[in-house]
């Protein structure tokens, strides 16, 4: 099935690490958001990651559900069939879940993935992420040892966040200051807690001044050697090369030569959200503009229903957005990548 087993999604972290290349991870919130991932990473012949927040999740169970589990239930059943339809592997994940979603979000979905384990089933999703950018370290690690015993048993990879990113998303803020770089002595901290793999498998978002958003040239300063200097001194000390598997977050608006050290560094997941966003929204504000007359009734005339047909912009919606995924995939080296 092209929705990845838990063994093809170890493969594929694998492949990504041993080749120096990593997968676009895309926060989703629609079928049609869905659709141009999943056509996207066709075309590019490239495995990848589709991701849903916290509040993508609420959204998609309706806005007057509000049911974060229900709608990031609803998104798996709906990538299992669509993706049926396309020639690579895609892993379902759950993107950035502070303290307070936890009984909410991830610990209900987790529930379910070992539910469908213990029957023989495969789990839900293949990884959830456990933001603890907003409490103490200790208190971050402490969570996420009780929730790596727990995703380790349902064969789910977590993902977490050693360090503070910046910016907004759904309603997590952070300053753009010092605490957004990651130390060796965190990352340390870190090994301390979870282990180097014995205790399960978890990918890591290291920070090295990452932001949400998209901000201006100047106002956002990464430094991706940040992720080097970790990984060769904890490197030394697990006698293992690399070792952390390396999450890049906020990384719409990063250059294309941060990206590049990035990975040369150990990213093997990068997410986009916010790029994807304005390239699904541009075509259909352009598509507004040109056919005014069409898809509004003016002056008592009745518009054109090819032109208002959520279709005939959606598709241009879908479009915007797959070519954005494109550009991303051969910028983390992904594309061509696709497991055969």
């Amino acid at each position: 099935m092209p929705i990845a087993t838990p063994e093809e999604y170890n493969e594929m972290l694998d492949r990504a690490k041993a080749g120096s290349f990593a997968y676009p991870a895309i926060n989703v919130t629609s079928t049609q958001t869905l659709n141009a991932a999943l056509a996207a990473f066709a075309e590019a012949e490239s495995d990848g990651i589709v991701q849903v927040s916290t509040g993508g999740a609420e959204y998609l169970s309706g806005p007057t559900i509000k049911d974060k589990v229900t709608g990031a239930a609803a998104l798996a059943a709906a990538a299992h069939e669509i993706a049926k339809n396309y020639p690579v592997k895609v892993a379902l994940h759950t993107d950035h879940c502070p303290k307070n979603h936890l009984d909410g979000f991830v610990r209900p979905l987790l529930a379910i993935s070992e539910e469908r384990v213990a029957r023989g089933e495969e789990p839900l999703f293949q990884s959830h992420m456990w933001d603890g950018s907003a409490v103490p370290l200790a208190e971050n690690l402490e969570i996420a040892q009780d929730l790596l015993s727990r995703t380790s048993k349902a064969k789910v990879v977590l993902e977490v966040e050693i360090g503070v990113v910046g910016g907004e998303e759904d309603g997590v803020e952070a300053e753009i200051n010092e605490q957004l770089y990651t130390t060796v002595e965190d990352a340390r901290a870190t090994v301390a807690a979870l282990g180097s793999g014995e205790n399960g498998r978890y990918m890591t978002a290291l920070t090295f001044g990452n932001v949400h958003g998209v901000y201006k040239p100047g106002n956002v300063h990464l430094r991706p050697e940040i992720l080097k200097d970790i990984q060769d001194e904890i490197g030394k000390e697990t006698g293992k090369d690399k070792p952390f598997d390396l999450v890049f977050h906020g990384g719409s608006g990063s250059t294309a030569q941060e990206i590049s050290d990035a990975v040369d560094y150990g990213v093997i997941k990068m997410n986009i959200d916010t790029d994807t966003q304005y390239a699904f929204t541009r075509p259909i504000v352009d598509h507004i503009f040109k056919n005014y007359d069409g898809v509004l009734k003016v002056e008592g005339e009745v518009g054109n229903k090819k032109a208002y047909d959520p279709r005939a912009y959606g598709k241009l919606a879908e479009a915007g957005m797959a070519a954005r995924i494109i550009e991303a995939c051969q910028q983390l080296r992904s594309a061509g990548n696709k497991i055969k």
